[in-house]
């Protein structure tokens, strides 16, 4: 699975779970503006605002959010000015005086209607509304990549934003970090484990798991290709030693000094010059009376130092 098909198949996952109760329409409501949201103030205290996606997936599900909330929107797409020209989305709302109301309730205006940094705490009072926070959040300004160097982050235009994502997933047991940059601010996490918890609080099923069976998979190859690789160098080691003791064996015979050994050294290379890819193991079987495979490794050993003396 590639980034991009994962990050979308996350996206995807969020945008088909509709909240039934109001306070977690709001808090995703919330959560949407406060990561992709920008206020335009046409004065005397007229107010517009509209959200920009990036796609198609996360404009549906905000068009069918600010519907259920009774909010009129517009869809509009442009072009980026990047070399791929990709396509994104605004959802422009007017900022009518029910609409200010519900976004006031959301969070995302004070009382007064000035855009807030931050929504108040009662936003997301319960695990229910935190979780639609998160995956508002993830929908406005969310990434993922991976499988290597996995990565997830929410983008937030302040800082303010960002440590809120952070202080949300806190209360979910989630931990993330913080980090402001020049043009934004951001909460990220760089493990599994971290980004599982995430989406799981979030609402994420599907794809977790999709995430968890690749990485028992990863797992298991890894490990099968840690045994196959010790297998390997065990057997170069065996193979490398049984044709030290083989030349040991025939240097000795060819020199006479065979003759003069003790006859378990005899033995030993007798069998190891008749049976030169047998293991130690095997070759201790064929002695009489049969030798442990740590003193048939002695006793080759002895007849390498002796050749190689």
């Amino acid at each position: 699975m590639s980034s991009g098909s994962l990050v979308e198949d996350v996206r995807a996952e969020l945008a088909a779970i509709a909240p039934r109760q109001r306070c977690d329409r709001l808090a995703e409501l919330s959560a949407l503006f406060h990561t992709a949201g920008v206020a335009h103030l046409r004065g005397r205290g007229a107010i517009d605002l509209h959200l920009d996606l990036g796609s198609s997936a996360a404009a549906r599900r905000a068009f069918a959010l600010l519907a259920e909330l009774r909010i009129p929107s517009e869809i509009r797409t442009y072009a980026t000015h990047a070399f791929n020209r990709a396509t994104r989305y605004q959802l422009h709302v007017e900022g009518s005086d029910a609409t200010l109301a519900t976004l006031a309730e959301a969070g995302v205006l004070d009382g007064e209607h000035r855009p807030l940094d931050r929504p108040p705490g009662r936003v997301v009072a319960r695990s229910c509304c935190r979780g639609a926070y998160l995956r508002g959040a993830f929908l406005g300004g969310g990434s993922l990549t991976g499988p290597r160097s996995p990565h997830l982050e929410v983008r937030t235009p302040s800082l303010a934003g960002a440590s809120f994502v952070r202080s949300v997933c806190s209360s979910e047991e989630v931990r993330v970090k913080v980090e402001e940059r020049p043009s934004h601010a951001r909460a990220y996490a760089k493990g599994w484990e971290e980004i599982e918890g995430y989406l799981l609080a979030a609402g994420v099923v599907d794809a977790v798991l999709g995430l968890e069976e690749r990485s028992v998979v990863a797992e298991m190859r890894s490990e099968a290709n840690r045994l196959t690789n010790a297998d390997h160098a065990n057997l170069v080691r065996t193979a490398r030693a049984a044709h030290r003791q083989l030349d040991a064996a025939r240097a000795l015979q060819t020199s006479g000094a065979l003759e003069s050994l003790a006859e378990p050294l005899r033995e030993a290379a007798s069998l190891r010059l008749r049976h030169p890819a047998l293991s130690l193991r095997e070759l201790a079987g064929l002695t009489s009376p049969p030798a442990t495979k740590a003193a048939m490794q002695r006793r080759l050993a002895r007849l390498v130092e002796l050749a190689e003396r």
